[in-house]
């Protein structure tokens, strides 16, 4: 089988990886990534098709990732503050709806970030000892830019104390050594337990006490115009870009400066929601976008999947800009997966929202509770398990404040500012 059949069959792997990771509460595509590290000695075939597999899983989890959090409250790290917008669509029966939205905001955003992201990955690369020496004041901008989006005195207030919660938290404990059965060796973290509980906990734990069952999910018409859309996707773009070269910034913090303050699970959010889940989404892909050319411009991986990139291009030594025929075919790749991404969002997240809404509601949340626990202990080990405990604990905060859960993001940019 020669290189190019090789990548391709690599690349559709990674597409059923992505798919596993995006549609499963809690697990994150970054594992895969680092355990293709782990194994790609013992694997046959050139160091870039199992680049590509890597690639292509990353790209379909950004598009997948949104699903569970639509019907189980259970966002992916990235995107946690889109899920309760699109969760409220979901309840009231425009679940089909916010699939679409997701599939229009992800296509557009690849569009355009394809477009821009080699240039601008070369301006940030010109002006990157600025950046990085600006670094703590721009992500304090960050930070009271987003109590500052909060509506009303008491919310900016919560916000506030989130955030020093959140900080506190990464303070205490992002440098704790992780070791989990399926962890690779090096790539173990605290990120697993801490998104886990921080997004994903809380809501599940507020939904025990939720009455009723997702309603019949009806509608596919968009209730959103095509202007709006494309703005709301172009400005996820702009959220990408943000992302993509800040450490700390999520997809949802940059869709909530993004759109000027709106959307998030704050009381503004109401009636943006669907510009909010178009712009989420878009974000998280064009994020994709721009970490492949922070790597191949910069050699400067941006996300997980981009470090396992550069750690299988350069057989670990790092430090090394992908070679131009590799660069074409990271890029080619991520369309290819995006188009493949578009598919199954709209196919199989459709099936998902009409499978799950069948199911037992509690019993159903207690099952992805307890895998959410069960992945912290898999992925960082007892102390994560505890983490985990503790992140729930913290993430709980914010809405009994009146505030975004979106100041939870300072357990990583916190850190950072106060250095």
């Amino acid at each position: 089988m020669d290189t190019a059949a090789t990548t391709l069959t690599y690349a559709m792997l990674g597409i059923g990886a992505g798919t596993v990771t995006g549609l499963v509460p809690g697990l994150h595509v970054n594992s895969v990534a680092f355990v293709a590290v782990g194994v790609a000695a013992e694997l046959p075939g050139p160091p870039i098709a199992v680049v590509a597999a890597v690639l292509a899983a990353g790209v379909v989890h950004t598009f997948l990732s949104i699903v569970p959090g639509l019907v189980l409250g259970v966002p992916d790290a990235a995107t946690a503050t889109g899920a309760l917008p699109g969760h409220r669509l979901v309840l009231a029966g425009r679940g089909r709806e916010t699939i679409r939205l997701s599939a229009l905001g992800s296509g557009i955003a690849l569009v355009a970030s394809v477009a821009v992201a080699l240039p601008l990955a070369r301006l940030i690369g010109a002006g990157r000892p600025w950046l990085l020496a600006a670094l703590p004041a721009l992500l304090t901008l960050v930070a009271a830019l987003l109590i500052l989006a909060e509506p009303t005195r008491r919310s900016r207030v919560g916000g506030l104390l989130s955030l020093c919660a959140a900080t506190l938290l990464g303070l205490l404990t992002l440098d704790l050594p992780a070791s989990g059965p399926l962890s690779s060796s090096g790539a173990a973290s605290m990120l697993a337990p801490l998104f886990a509980g921080l997004f994903g906990a809380p809501i599940l734990l507020d939904a025990l006490d939720a009455r009723g069952a997702i309603p019949p999910q009806d509608g596919t018409r968009l209730g959103l115009s095509r202007r709006s859309t494309l703005r709301a996707a172009l400005a996820g773009v702009g959220g990408g870009a943000l992302v993509g070269y800040l450490p700390g910034v999520s997809a949802g913090v940059a869709a909530v400066l993004a759109l000027g303050g709106a959307g998030g699970d704050g009381p503004a959010g109401r009636g943006t929601d669907r510009p909010y889940v178009v712009a989420t989404s878009g974000a998280d892909t064009a994020t994709a976008v721009f970490s492949v050319a922070s790597l191949v411009v910069l050699g400067a991986p941006r996300s997980g999947v981009t470090v396992a990139a550069e750690t299988l291009l350069t057989d670990g030594s790092g430090d090394a800009v992908p070679a131009a025929t590799d660069t074409v075919v990271l890029f080619a790749t991520l369309v290819v997966a995006a188009a493949v991404g578009v598919v199954l969002l709209v196919t199989l997240g459709e099936w998902y929202l009409s499978a799950v809404r069948r199911l037992p509601r509690r019993p159903l949340v207690l099952s992805v509770l307890c895998l959410l626990g069960a992945l912290s202990v898999a992925f960082a080990g007892a102390l994560g398990g505890a983490v985990f405990c503790l992140a729930t604990l913290v993430g709980l905060v914010p809405p009994r404040l009146g505030a975004r859960r979106v100041h939870l993001m300072g357990v990583l940019f916190g850190p950072i500012i106060l250095g």
